[in-house]
């Protein structure tokens, strides 16, 4: 179970179809065994392909009364629960920078357009830029299934009951992914504005896509998803004339939140605004 959400995120298969048309199927599994008493032992397992990794958390707690005369402490010990994960997401940030590669993390509601916005992306770069994409969804590999239709190399990882990525998740994902230098890596999470917020993937930024069906108050809603996204795009502004939505408000809620974050409005569907999104990825990549 997460450690943060309380989600059952226990376990996720990793599903990929290499360029040869072979399949790879990876369990990713975490145990967790939580004994309770005045002194309280946590066992963590990780199993990842093969390779076990045990991690305990020790809660010490003085609950003995204090005999006359003598003064009593309480000592609590406890480990960050998001240390693991952050040790991680730095080996795959380093990773990504020895390839020379820029790993994005695209977060979103479900339904936003962010599998539309990866497939049209694809054809918009036309091969000019190499692109990998790894896949976030609870069930299904639907989407990845798209995105090598529209010729990306893409990984599935199913997470089950889980409501995010996590970075031990993406190591094990690149793992079956060439990660050409001065190439993209595209990691769309699994749909879900909440628990994505916390953890780090080793990601060099953050892009919040949000539809203009999801209301002009949504950063606001969702603070922590803004705060840390470095760019929200704006999506599916060819359905402007038939909702109520202002994207002068919705950016400047975004703003609120995060006055310097990147604001910029685009049409997946029918192309309008691409090209500026694609200008951005490109200067990023240059960089």
């Amino acid at each position: 179970m997460c450690t943060t959400c309380g989600c059952g995120g226990a376990e996720a298969t990793i599903e990929g179809i290499d360029a040869h048309g072979h399949s790879h199927d990876h369990d990713h599994a975490h145990d967790h065994a939580h004994d309770h008493g005045d002194e309280h032992g946590h066992a963590h397992d990780h199993a990842h392909d093969g390779h076990h990794h045990d991690h305990h958390h020790h809660h010490a707690a003085a609950s003995t009364p204090a005999a006359a005369g003598t003064t009593s402490r309480t000592i609590v010990l406890e480990r960050d629960i998001l240390a693991e994960n952050d040790r991680m997401a730095a080996r795959n940030r380093a990773r990504f920078a020895a390839a020379g590669v820029l790993a994005l993390n695209l977060v979103s509601s479900p339904g936003s357009g962010k599998t539309t916005l990866l497939t049209r992306t694809i054809e918009a770069l036309g091969g000019t830029v190499p692109v990998g994409v790894i896949e976030g969804d609870q069930q299904t590999s639907n989407d990845a299934d798209r995105i090598r239709k529209a010729g990306a190399p893409a990984v599935q990882i199913n997470t089950g009951k889980g409501c995010h990525l996590d970075a031990h998740m993406v190591g094990h994902a690149c793992d079956q992914l060439d990660l050409a230098r001065g190439g993209v890596l595209f990691i769309e999470n699994v749909g879900n504005l909440v628990c994505p917020a916390a953890f780090d993937l080793g990601e060099a930024a953050k892009v919040a896509i949000v539809s203009v069906t999801e209301g002009d108050d949504k950063p606001l809603k969702y603070p922590d998803m803004f705060a840390a996204a470095r760019l929200v795009l704006v999506n599916k502004i060819d359905l402007l004339p038939y909702v109520d939505s202002d994207i002068a408000v919705l950016t400047a809620n975004a703003r609120r939140v995060n006055p310097a974050v990147e604001v910029l409005v685009l049409s997946a569907r029918s192309g309008e605004g691409m090209d500026a999104w694609v200008a951005w990825l490109t200067s990023r990549l240059a960089t």
